[in-house]
């Protein structure tokens, strides 16, 4: 659901019990929430030749447009282009997209093979039949989990390689997903959901890497900052007869539009577009907090948040659906500045953001660019260690 349609519904503000504050995770140790502030990268300049302000040293490349036939390959990008990953592969790398769409204009995932010079060797689908793939999150063992952003919707694991049918991951609950994130430490994996008062879930796998195999599905309930996990009863009602997953525990705690999430530095991060807020979850401490309000942010740089990555060095990288068209960097410090800048596409969204194996290359989209999406390449100084 774009943001623009949601905000209309929503009338959910921030989850309850949550505390605003400081997080273990910020060399800072601010009282408050992240704030504008002078990034590491110094301002956006002029617009290149792509429309995109970028900061000196960084440059952009186009590599795909929605409906039209990727260059150097005989495959046509499928329309409306969202969450992404990029993975390892003999020779170079590949970035797997979804595609917020239904068929046969769109769904499904597609993927990018990259050589060690980052030149486009092939372009291909790698799940087909899914309909509004919106985000989702890599696995450590090297496959995507695409999610259905509907109702009924489900986790589908795709090879990015191709060659193998996608596979449903029932076990991770129907429901109106939005992105999982791994935590490869503790051995499971966390979930949002995309509705007005959907819930931030846990799921432990009954045996690491097979996902087939079922596991336990829980949902948060949050009370001053710390967090509980609670069963689900029926990870998979029948809908519409079924009560639906986030109904189902009503101790568990309502957070105003799940969007993105991210493992980085034994953390958990994600964004809830009602409210415009990046939240951290600290899996050690089980405790959350927000890391940006932008309520609390007098300089307002990020908003409509969405997809969310993290580079190398620990920084996060958070996708705006609409507002200016950025993608926003957040240092450990709390620090709020502007990656970058699509100009001159309105009614987009950027998407997919994701950092290429070495932490040289951002991948990221605008959703709705030229009509049917526009898939970007950014190269530059990215810095291989945040320090505030």
């Amino acid at each position: 659901m774009r943001r623009r349609d949601f905000l209309r519904l929503t009338t959910i503000g921030m989850a309850s019990g949550a505390v605003l504050g400081s997080s273990i995770w910020r060399h800072a140790l601010a009282a408050t929430p992240g704030q504008t502030g002078p990034g590491p990268y110094g301002p956006l300049l002029a617009p290149d030749a792509n429309g995109i302000q970028l900061p000196a040293g960084f440059a952009s490349r186009e590599l795909a447009r929605g409906g039209q036939v990727v260059p150097g390959t005989s495959y046509t990008w499928p329309i409306f282009p969202d969450g992404g990953a990029t993975f390892r592969a003999p020779g170079g790398w590949i970035y797997a997209e979804n595609s917020e769409w239904a068929p046969p204009a769109g769904g499904g995932v597609s993927a990018l093979r990259f050589d060690h010079n980052g030149n486009v060797l092939d372009a291909y689908s790698i799940c087909t039949g899914t309909i509004i793939n919106c985000a989702g999150g890599p696995t450590p063992w090297g496959t995507w989990l695409t999610c259905e952003e509907v109702p009924s919707g489900h986790v589908w694991e795709c090879q990015p390689r191709g060659g193998v049918a996608a596979q449903k991951r029932t076990a991770l609950g129907t429901f109106k997903h939005e992105a999982v994130a791994v935590d490869s430490r503790r051995k499971q994996l966390y979930l949002t959901e995309d509705e007005p008062d959907g819930r931030f879930y846990r799921f432990t796998p009954n045996k690491w890497r097979h996902l087939e195999l079922g596991g336990q599905l829980e949902v948060a309930q949050v009370t001053s900052g710390a967090v509980t996990w609670l069963p689900v009863p029926d990870p998979n009602p029948v809908l519409p007869a079924g009560t639906p997953t986030r109904q189902q525990v009503p101790a568990s705690t309502p957070f105003a539009g799940g969007e993105g999430i991210v493992y980085s530095q034994k953390h958990i991060f994600f964004t809830t577009k009602g409210n415009n807020r990046v939240w951290d979850y600290d899996p050690t401490t089980q405790t959350i907090t927000v890391l940006y309000d932008r309520a609390l942010d007098a300089g307002m740089t990020l908003g409509g948040v969405d997809n969310i990555t993290a580079s190398r060095g620990g920084d996060l990288f958070v996708a705006e659906d609409g507002d200016n068209m950025e993608v926003v960097l957040i240092t450990p410090g709390g620090v709020v500045s502007p990656l970058l800048r699509v100009t001159g596409q309105p009614g987009s969204e950027i998407a997919g953001p994701a950092f290429d194996p070495s932490g040289r290359r951002l991948y990221f989209s605008s959703q709705r660019g030229n009509g049917n999406g526009i898939t970007y390449e950014i190269t530059g100084p990215f810095r291989k260690r945040a320090k505030g």
